[in-house]
């Protein structure tokens, strides 16, 4: 992939066990499209495989299998809230034969406990901050402030829309005004660029709507500069 123009454009077998775990972090259905995404998303806007690259919810490793595989060894680390999803992760890593590329797997419940003792090139956060509260959002960029290097970039997609706040296995489904993310983001010392939507970048799930499609935005995100 060259420039951004072309990038915006139970009963115990395999099959079952994939599906339940596809299923902890979206529809089995969109499984393979969403993972495409992810890795395709981030080489697009320029990840090179000796970058760091912190995955923030990064659940079953749906979009980290693909990215642990591109990059070079010890330079994936995810980390994810929910513990009994993350085991699901380590068994999709040692199925996928990728051990030796040695990623760091992290649980952490409390992102404002966060310390992982490096900085990182890029930080991804997919389908995360949509199922955030405001509260756990501001944490969320505080250890997102912390860890990102000053020259680093922080990409995220939101629902920039005043669309009622839905449910999704215990988490809410949030969307806020786009002048909340801009300005929530300054607060933590992070400027917000909203880059397109979603599907400008490939997304093509046919479950959203036309509407939900315009207001799904992706976020690039950068240290504010001292002026």
């Amino acid at each position: 992939m060259t420039a951004d123009a072309d990038c915006r454009s139970g009963d115990g077998t395999v099959g079952s066990r994939s599906a339940t775990r596809h299923a902890l972090v979206g529809p089995s259905g969109a499984w393979e499209q969403k993972r495409r995404y992810q890795v395709e998303f981030l080489r697009c806007r320029g990840l090179q495989p000796g970058q760091n690259l912190l995955d923030l919810g990064c659940g079953t490793l749906r979009g980290g299998i693909p990215l642990i595989e591109y990059l070079e060894p010890g330079r994936y680390v995810g980390v994810e809230v929910r513990p009994e999803v993350l085991a699901e992760g380590r068994l999709e890593l040692a199925e996928s034969g990728l051990e030796r590329k040695q990623p760091l797997l992290v649980d952490c419940a409390d992102l404002s406990t966060l310390a992982l003792g490096m900085t990182f090139d890029v930080v991804w956060a997919f389908s995360v901050l949509i199922h955030m509260e405001d509260a756990i959002l501001r944490e969320a960029l505080k250890a997102i402030r912390r860890h990102l290097a000053a020259d680093g970039v922080f990409y995220a997609n939101v629902n920039v829309a005043t669309r009622p706040e839905g449910k999704w296995q215990g988490f809410p489904v949030v969307s806020r005004e786009w002048t909340f993310y801009k300005q929530v983001f300054m607060d933590h010392g992070l400027d917000a660029v909203d880059i397109g939507a979603v599907v400008d970048f490939g997304e093509a799930d046919p479950r959203t709507t036309a509407g939900q499609r315009a207001t799904h935005r992706m976020v690039e995100s950068r240290p504010l500069r001292p002026r």
